[in-house]
């Protein structure tokens, strides 16, 4: 079962340019997300998927700095991205992770990892809500192939996987349960705008040196330190059209 992670990563944000290169910690955030990826148990590469625009050819520079695999592909077409990216390697099972997740879950990964050996499907589901920012994606590389092949609207080469979420009944899935300690939807831990950019650095300036805190841990933060989760509470994520 050969497993691959692609991060889709841009320098290019109509709310927030260059975030993701943006100082965090002691690093810069893109780190952060490359970092607890290589986490995700059972995982045999970790890619970053950037444009072919010049803009991200600053993407490209960290990564090679970095010893980190970067693929370069379409700016507008990132379902295409993703597919030509992950056919280069021809995995059985492609994870899908945003550049804009700091503290993404990794233990919750690696727990969609092993339910895909265990009982190997084309798309692990996650029963219960997390909060935006926390959660990645498994597909099998033949269900990507489908998704690329057939959906054609806008809104399909735009958000890789929305394909099999509009049409569920075209794919086999499984479910995984999501732990209690981190359903709390309310919570908003990713990066598109400036507020976004202001929590997460009060968060990572609280696990300072920790790259790697659980991600529960930085729930569990937030829901302690009600000042903090309304830096961004009030930030709407953008429409899916």
């Amino acid at each position: 079962m050969k497993t691959i992670l692609i991060i889709q990563a841009r320098m290019g944000s109509s709310r927030l340019p260059g975030k993701i290169l943006k100082p965090l910690g002691d690093t810069v955030e893109l780190d952060y997300v490359v970092s607890r990826c290589r986490q995700v148990q059972g995982v045999d590469d970790v890619i970053v998927a950037t444009s072919v625009l010049s803009q991200d050819d600053e993407v490209e520079v960290w990564c090679r700095k970095q010893g980190v695999t970067c693929y370069r592909g379409s700016e507008d077409d990132v379902l295409d991205r993703y597919y030509s990216c992950a056919r280069t390697y021809r995995p059985d099972y492609v994870i899908r992770v945003t550049a804009d997740c700091p503290f993404i879950d990794y233990q919750l990964g690696s727990e969609m990892v092993e339910t895909m050996k265990c009982s190997p499907c084309d798309i692990v589901m996650l029963e219960g809500v997390l909060p935006r920012g926390l959660a990645m994606e498994i597909v099998s590389f033949a269900a990507l192939e489908y998704m690329h092949t057939h959906g054609n609207e806008e809104r399909h080469r735009e958000h890789v996987t929305y394909y099999a979420y509009e049409y569920p009944e075209r794919f086999r899935t499984v479910t995984l349960t999501v732990p209690n300690e981190i359903r709390h939807p309310q919570l908003r831990i990713t990066l598109d705008t400036k507020e976004d950019y202001a929590m997460l650095t009060a968060v990572a300036e609280e696990f300072k040196g920790d790259m790697l805190v659980p991600a529960k841990r930085v729930v569990q933060y937030l829901l302690n330190h009600p000042d903090i989760a309304a830096i961004n509470a009030h930030v709407e994520q953008k429409p899916v059209i």
